[in-house]
Order: structure tokens, then C-alpha cells, then sequence
């Protein structure tokens, strides 16, 4: 009879093998009386045989939902992972006296994860580990890139429980240089004629003046227009009436360069700000009460730089130049404020390390020209010239924002050289008996880094 039992159970354990598709490739567990081996581990939706040195005769889970468990044998038995927790599988003898407490513990089935892994990220040094019902990654991968590409793979088998650990490694630190380079040019060309004509009584003016009378004044009866280059008086006397003809001509050229290099390193994701300038105070009316609001103006740089693989790097980048243009102002309660110039670019660019990109460009070409006459008088030939006034102005502008990244690392302090260690201050027989206000620097640290060219990674020198 109990060759019977044993025959049925093996052919039944033989059924539930055959149907069950996991059972061929399942582990063993062995336990011998009164204690496991060790704690049952049972990938989910895959199974694991556990063998008796006892033959048992009843068995139970704590919590079949976890758990699945049949019997192959009196010695066998037939573990399937339901799902990810811990519960506990008893073992009792046929006269009632316990076996052994099998901690049975699901996890997540963690090894097609890892064949993935390995076929999407070769090299890198991932180790995945399970806890509780979740997949905890830790190592050093190389790029934040990789980085993201490999925990988006561990939410497809652990969707919100996942668990990074890993950190990146490589450079990540990223310094940015930014070069404003802008050229100004202006040419602007006047010329305007006046007559003035007086009498004892009566005066007669016409033409553009800057500041008519009444009454002219002067050696031949004009007053000349201020703030002029050149201008030409023509004067004469017929008894009690004056005469005056003044002709004024007015050429002006100038250009102007800026230039500004400012240079900022920052961690990989994080943000970075730069201002080299000041604030301009600003009076602000709130309820009557006159407070001072500040605006900073000069170069000012923010970026967020984002090492993505290897050399390549993302740039979040917002970089202004501004200055106070006293030219145009405004009064506010009785105080003057000046207007700004601002130029200024924001964008997000991706290079590698030491490419560069112009980010910004603006050409700028404004011309302006005014003719201005007495009527009929200005349209007489030749003469008419006395009567009219002429103003010609062209302004043209250009400027370029150009970006360079650079991955740098940090050094001992005394590799780095600084501008003031160029330059020895001079004693007081130098300043006073030979008017030197300043000496390049020879002797020690300084003298050796006054001997370097005045190029650097951390800027340079114009003397």
C-alpha cells in the first residue's frame, strides 16, 4: 500500500513537472531535520525543488498568495513564486512532530533583467541586486546618459520601484568660456548756414540756430552755434543795418570695440552664475513711499552644463552684456534715470569638449539723414544753401557670442598663476627718485611665472 502512495505521488509530481514549463531548469534546496540549509529564494513565476532528508507528511504556507507549493514525493517538494515577499513553508512527520520552518522569500526575477543590461550597456560595472519587491542598481557607470538609458530598463521590470545607487564617472565638471566681441562704427556729417539781418529797430533771423536772441551779439553782430568743429562768419555793416552770414560744418568718426571673456566652470547638472559689473539704483514708489530697487548691468552668464557621454555635453546657457547709455534718460519724482544697452542670448546648444559654437549674431546698419530749409528760399539755386541745413548720420554695429566648453579637473594651487603675480610693487626710492608705479616680478614663484607667456586656461593679460 505505501508502494502505492509513493508511485502516485511520483506520477503526480511527474504531471505537475511536465506542466509546469519552469520545473526542468529548477533549483534544489536541500534540508535535513530541524533546520534549512538556508533561506528558500524563489525567482517570480519561476519554481525551486526542495528535498527533504525526512520524509514528511504534511506540509503548509503561511501565505499561499505568495507562494505556491506542491508534493512531488514525501521527501520533494514543489516550490512556484507568486509574488515578491517573505512567508514561511512548515514541514511536519506522519506522527505530527515538526520538520523544520523553510523561510521561503520572492523575488523579482532578476536575470533576464541582467542579460538586457549587458546586451544594452556592455562594459559597464552594474551590479543589480533585489529588496523586498523592488531592484536596487548600483556601480560606476560612464555617462549620465548611460545612466538614464539603464534605470529606463530597470522600470520596464520594476515599474516605480527601483532603486539607483550608481554613480558617474569621468569628468564632470565643465568649464564654460564665453567671448562677447562687438565693433561700433558711426559717421555722422552736418551742414547749416544762417543769416541774420538787423537793423536799429527790427531783426531778421533765419537758418537753424542753437540759441537765437534778440538781440545778436558779437564782433560782427552772430552768435555762432556751440559745440561746433568748425563754422565761418561773414559780417558787414551798411549804415544802421548789420549783416551776418554763418556757416557751420560738422564731420565726426569714431568706432568702438568690446570685448569681454568671461569664464565659469560648474558641476555637471548644475547651475552656475557669473556678473562682473554692478547695480544701478532705481527709485520704486510704493504707496507713496520712495524705496531704491537695484539692477545689476555688465557681464552676466548663467548656465547649466550636462555631461551626456564621454566629451559630449548639453549647454543650457543665458549670457548678457549691459551697460547705462547715459543718451537717453527719463525723469521719475524729480530724478534723472539713465536708459541701458543690453545685448543678450539665451539657448541650448550640445558640442563636445573644446568645439565651439557662435551662439548669437547681430549686424546692425542705421542710416539717417535730415534736410531742413526755409521755405522757397532754401529751393533758390546756389543762394539757397544759405537757407537750408543738412544732417547726415549712418551708425553700424556688430556683434558675435561664441561659446566654448571645456571638461577640466581640479589642481594644486600652485600650478595656477594670477595677474597680480606678474607684477612686484615698486619701493619708495623707485616711485619717487625714478616714477616707476610698478615692476615685472623676477625672483621667486612670481618671477618664474613672470617668465611664462601671458596665455592661460585661466585667462590672459593686456598690457
Amino acid at each position: 500500500m505505501q508502494m502505492r502512495q509513493l508511485m502516485a505521488a511520483g506520477v503526480m509530481g511527474f504531471a505537475l513537472a511536465a506542466a509546469t514549463p519552469m520545473t526542468a531548469g529548477a533549483e534544489v534546496l536541500r534540508v535535513v531535520k530541524g533546520t534549512a540549509a538556508q533561506a528558500l529564494e524563489v525567482p517570480m513565476n519561476r519554481a525551486v525543488v526542495l528535498e527533504s532528508d525526512v520524509p514528511f507528511a504534511e506540509l503548509s504556507i503561511a501565505n499561499p498568495g505568495i507562494a505556491d507549493i506542491s508534493t512531488l514525493s514525501d521527501r520533494s517538494i514543489y516550490v512556484l513564486g507568486k509574488t515578491p515577499g517573505r512567508t514561511t513553508l512548515t514541514l511536519f512527520t506522519a506522527e505530527g512532530e515538526l520538520i523544520t520552518n523553510v523561510e521561503v522569500q520572492v523575488i523579482t526575477d532578476i536575470a533576464e533583467f541582467k542579460e538586457r543590461l549587458n546586451q544594452i550597456l556592455p562594459g559597464e560595472k552594474i551590479e543589480v541586486r533585489t529588496a523586498n519587491d523592488g531592484i536596487v542598481m548600483s556601480g560606476t557607470v560612464s555617462s549620465t546618459q548611460k545612466l538614464a538609458r539603464a534605470l529606463d530598463l530597470a522600470e520596464r521590470y520594476a515599474p516605480g520601484r527601483v532603486s539607483n545607487l550608481m554613480s558617474v564617472g569621468g569628468t564632470q565638471q565643465v568649464m564654460l568660456k564665453v567671448r562677447f566681441a562687438e565693433m561700433q562704427r558711426t559717421v555722422a556729417k552736418n551742414l547749416s548756414s544762417s543769416l541774420a539781418i538787423t537793423g536799429t529797430n527790427d531783426a531778421v533771423e533765419t537758418g537753424t540756430w542753437l540759441n537765437p536772441g534778440n538781440t545778436l551779439n558779437g564782433p560782427d553782430g552772430v552768435t555762432p552755434r556751440q559745440n561746433v568743429s568748425s563754422a565761418g562768419i561773414l559780417g558787414f555793416t551798411t549804415g544802421s543795418l548789420q549783416i551776418g552770414i554763418l556757416l557751420e560744418a560738422l564731420e565726426s568718426k569714431g568706432v568702438v570695440r568690446t570685448l569681454a571673456e568671461p569664464n565659469l566652470t560648474a558641476l555637471s547638472g548644475q547651475e552656475a552664475k557669473f556678473l562682473a559689473g554692478g547695480e544701478y539704483p532705481i527709485p520704486v514708489s510704493d504707496d507713496g513711499t520712495i524705496t531704491v530697487a537695484y539692477k545689476p548691468f555688465g557681464v552676466e552668464m548663467n548656465f547649466i552644463p550636462t555631461v551626456v557621454d564621454g566629451d559630449l555635453i548639453n549647454l543650457q546657457i543665458n549670457a548678457s552684456v549691459s551697460s547705462i547709455d547715459g543718451t537717453i534718460t527719463t525723469q521719475s519724482n524729480g530724478i534723472t534715470l539713465a536708459a541701458f544697452k543690453r545685448r543678450e542670448t539665451s539657448t541650448t546648444v550640445e558640442m563636445r569638449d573644446g568645439e565651439s559654437f557662435a551662439i548669437a549674431g547681430l549686424l546692425q546698419d542705421d542710416f539717417r539723414d535730415l534736410n531742413g530749409q526755409v521755405p522757397w528760399l532754401g529751393d533758390i539755386p546756389i543762394l539757397g544753401t544759405l537757407f537750408r541745413s543738412v544732417e547726415y548720420q549712418q551708425s553700424q554695429s556688430e556683434l558675435v557670442i561664441i561659446v566654448t566648453p571645456h571638461l577640466v579637473s581640479p589642481t594644486r594651487g600652485e600650478a595656477l598663476a594670477l595677474p597680480t603675480d606678474r607684477v612686484r610693487l615698486p619701493t619708495e626710492r623707485e616711485l619717487f627718485l625714478f616714477g616707476e608705479v610698478g615692476k615685472a616680478a623676477t625672483n621667486g614663484p612670481a618671477g618664474e611665472v613672470a617668465r611664462q607667456d601671458f596665455t592661460g586656461s585661466y585667462g590672459y593679460v593686456m598690457e
